[in-house]
């Protein structure tokens, strides 16, 4: 197991890599622990839960401690439920799957959809502990876990190239879940995580890099059915060829980009319409003003943000007409 300690502002949280579920009752100890978790995860585990920590949430008071199972939705509902409760209660995640080990579950986001946007109702708030059981991963669908690697190939292509080149070099290890490959990727990607958290927790400055792909992402999410983790693999695409149209990287770095991708059984092109792209783009939590924070590269293992004005943007959108619809 190795353990990356987040020292944010509001509180410090422990993410332990490759701990298992079966361990999670001692970092609860004698506290009245509540479950919160979804049927999937009680079909696979329910036998490995504590026993004596109810599931059903009754009677609960600011001296109970929540316990969240399960993938990002699960984490992010327990802990905006968690955060706001009695002006809060302690909470702690078990992370279920590969994207939400990599991403959602750590940094202390806790937001809820609303009327089909990402994550506009929310906290920042940090649980006391992550679990990353990564042999969990084996439960899940091919898809899921294609899903959480966009998270991890994001977090070298704007952080470090040397984690960029060690998912192009080990994507079919990766892909037949090898625990050594797995194990080394989450913690690298957590690693950078935590960097950037600790510095700015409230996504001021630079945790806006996190976003890299997001902006784009979010607004395929919201047009389509598409999930989290490839509708980013899209975003960074459309990211690239952004920064690729503004000089700031090559073309041959947005073809490695896409290829690295599609290595890990990824999509790079979206089927949503230019226009409706953009128009749900205008509705980002980004948004200031006239303009949006979009994050760049500069080149790979190095990302940047820019405030772009949404008539430059509507101009680039619709030049990458051929990457998009």
């Amino acid at each position: 197991m190795k353990i990356i300690t987040i020292k944010a502002e509001s509180k410090s949280s422990r993410i332990l890599i490759g701990e298992s579920l079966s361990n999670v009752a001692n970092y609860i100890g004698d506290r009245h622990a509540i479950i919160l978790t979804d049927p999937n995860i009680l079909k696979y585990y329910k036998n490995q839960l504590p026993q004596n920590i109810p599931i059903i949430a009754y009677e609960a008071d600011r001296s109970s401690f929540l316990l969240a199972v399960g993938g990002g939705i699960v984490c992010d509902v327990g802990g905006f439920a968690a955060s706001v409760y009695m002006r809060g209660i302690p909470f702690g995640f078990v992370s279920t799957t590969l994207l939400s080990q990599v991403d959602a579950s750590v940094g202390g986001k806790n937001g809820v959809n609303y009327k089909g946007f990402k994550n506009m109702v929310g906290v920042f708030n940090q649980p006391e502990f992550v679990i990353c059981d990564t042999k969990m991963l084996n439960t899940l669908e091919k898809d899921e876990v294609h899903s959480g690697f966009a998270e991890i190939i994001k977090a070298g292509a704007i952080k470090d190239i040397s984690l960029f080149n060690y998912c192009r070099d080990h994507a079919q290890a990766a892909l037949a879940n090898n625990e050594k490959v797995i194990n080394h990727l989450v913690y690298e990607s957590v690693k950078i995580k935590a960097n950037v958290v600790k510095t700015d927790e409230r996504e001021k400055g630079e945790r806006r890099l996190l976003n890299f792909g997001h902006t784009f992402a979010h607004s395929i999410e919201k047009m389509s059915t598409t999930l989290h983790g490839n509708a980013v693999s899209i975003g960074m695409v459309l990211a690239a060829r952004v920064s690729q149209q503004l000089g700031m990287i090559s073309e041959q770095d947005t073809v490695t980009i896409a290829s690295v991708l599609s290595s890990y059984g990824l999509p790079i092109r979206s089927e949503v319409p230019v226009q409706q792209l953009f128009e749900a783009m205008k509705q980002d939590k980004k948004r200031e003003g006239n303009a949006i924070h979009l994050v760049l590269l500069d080149k790979i293992g190095k990302a940047v943000t820019r405030k772009i004005p949404y008539n430059e943007l509507q101009k680039i959108t619709d030049d990458l007409r051929s990457d998009i619809g």
